[in-house]
């Protein structure tokens, strides 16, 4: 395969600049048409690299895999590495010229540029020194991504850093794609690309939101909670030291995935946060940021992915003002990516509440408003239409509180999902096993109102399963408890604030008829 280099001189040397390039760089022209071809040059890497560079289809969509350093030895990262990597659907070689036979049913090959089968991925399980002539190899071999799970570059310093200079030097001459170092690699469950060398990956379910950590153990734990959500992942990546892969990239390379409706960010710092924004508010999927750091972790965050933690406010202000939520903790990342995934994008902060017990619904209505949302007054017509639908209800105003579950709770649901200050409703039930939930009535409500519908519940795991799990087919986002569920209601009313300049200006319905605030207080009528 040829370099970098080589293929922009070719092509250089066939374009506009024409056959003088060649003499014009080795120096026997006139040193003004040296300049000329050199500002030519200089101007066509940039374009190219557009093309060449950082291309994240080979680390996520490889037609095959090679593991550089597979071990026979259980335990060890080439061990568990391969025995994640077989799951593949495409040709999983292992590579290392110590072993011979076979392992997980592929043949030993010595070397990249041996392996028959067609290989965009390697998985390189060996010393970080040894690292810059494995990605030479690499090259040579056609070999588009890389993951480097050894530790002891630039998080460390000194050498380290040299070392990741390196092979960021020999990656951009080949046009490699660098995932790591000191990572512990990413999933795509959909494909069964399980390249991580924890135990437990292939237990992770498929789902659609990308989580992006800069921790690969972070991103492991929000990979491993989506699977005990019962949500899991579209892809789970962990950054590490971010050589040539960061943030930017990932967050442009999921936003064009198919199977990814929301990407979660976990940030420790940046080096390069102006680019990182940037990518976030061009992408048209939701992003949703954890950025860690709120008191002084400095010297540890960056002995553990070379990441300068910098100022939270200003990271927190900065993701605000280019239209990200952000929130303080892993279980919410993923409930904030149910929210904006998997329902419609909200027009505004007025939260509509509908529970069938009191006390639940007001941990909702303070949480809701401490997270940022407003309960607004509901019209007249809906008050009148629940009024019918249940004469005599605890409480028809918001939250609308029925006192119990009962047949015509879907009905409740639906007159104030249909009201019009109302931009997100969210309904909260304990299970009763003789009535279940309203799945007909909330199965398709939200797209027939275009607005997001929460839904909260707490019983017996055993005798609520089914019906759960039909409210997930039916595309409703659940929640465990009261504060988890305000807390996602919370975001979908921060997120459409942050985004009421693309809706033209407009900061949702309009609340009138009075509304409690952020602050609790009801506002008055205008």
């Amino acid at each position: 395969m040829a370099t970098r280099s080589e293929v922009v001189l070719f092509a250089l040397s066939n374009s506009v600049v024409g056959p003088r390039l060649s003499s014009s760089v080795s120096g026997s022209r006139h040193p003004s048409q040296c300049t000329t071809v050199r500002t030519r040059w200089e101007n066509a890497l940039p374009l190219f690299d557009e093309a060449w560079g950082v291309s994240l289809t080979h680390l996520f969509e490889p037609s095959g895999v090679a593991v550089v350093g597979a071990s026979r030895t259980e335990g060890k990262i080439g061990y568990v590495a391969m025995a994640n990597a077989t799951n593949f659907e495409g040709p999983v070689s292992p590579v290392n010229p110590s072993e011979s036979g076979e392992l997980f049913g592929s043949e030993f090959v010595p070397s990249v540029t041996e392996i028959d089968e067609p290989v965009d991925l390697a998985l390189c399980c060996v010393p970080g020194p040894a690292m810059p002539d494995v990605l030479e190899e690499c090259g040579a071999a056609g070999i588009g991504a890389a993951v480097i799970y050894a530790s002891g570059f630039a998080e460390a310093g000194g050498d380290g850093a040299k070392l990741q200079e390196a092979i960021v030097e020999v990656a951009d001459e080949h046009g490699i794609s660098l995932l790591g170092p000191n990572t512990s690699g990413f999933l795509v469950p959909a494909t069964d690309l399980r390249c991580s060398f924890a135990s437990g990956v292939e237990e992770v379910p498929p789902g659609n939101t990308a989580v992006v950590a800069q921790s690969g153990g972070v991103a492991h734990v929000l990979a491993f909670q989506s699977r005990r959500q019962r949500r899991g992942v579209s892809a789970m990546v962990g950054l590490g030291n971010r050589a040539n892969v960061g943030f930017a990239e990932a967050i442009e390379y999921f936003d064009g995935d198919d199977r990814t409706d929301s990407i979660v960010l976990h940030i420790e710092g940046t080096d390069d946060g102006r680019r990182l924004l940037e990518a976030c508010r061009e992408s048209d999927t939701p992003v949703i940021a954890y950025k860690v750091g709120q008191s002084d972790v400095g010297a540890f965050a960056e002995s553990h992915t070379g990441a300068l933690t910098g100022d939270h406010e200003v990271y927190t202000a900065g993701f605000a003002q280019y239209g990200v939520p952000t929130v303080d903790a892993t279980d919410d990342l993923l409930d904030a990516a149910a929210a904006l995934g998997n329902a419609p994008t909200p027009s505004g902060p007025n939260v509509g509440v509908v529970t069938a017990q009191a006390g639940p619904g007001i941990i909702v209505t303070d949480r809701i408003q401490r997270a940022g949302g407003r309960l607004p007054e509901l019209t007249v017509e809906t008050k009148q239409r629940v009024d019918e639908i249940l004469p005599g209800i605890t409480y028809d105003d918001n939250p609308v509180d029925t006192g119990r579950p009962m047949p015509e709770f879907g009905e409740v649901v639906t007159a104030v999902a249909e009201d019009d200050r109302v931009d997100i409703v969210l309904v909260y039930e304990l299970f009763e096993a003789a009535l279940g939930f309203p799945v007909d009535t909330l199965g398709g409500l939200a797209d027939r109102v275009d607005k997001p519908v929460l839904f909260a519940t707490e019983g017996i795991e055993e005798e609520l399963e089914s019906e759960r799990d039909a409210l997930a087919a039916a595309g409703v986002p659940i929640f465990e408890t009261p504060e988890r569920a305000a807390d996602a209601a919370g975001v979908l009313a921060r997120y459409a604030r942050l985004h009421a300049d693309e809706a033209g200006g407009a900061g949702g319905r309009p609340p009138s008829g009075g509304s409690r605030g952020a602050d609790g207080e009801v506002g008055r009528r205008e």
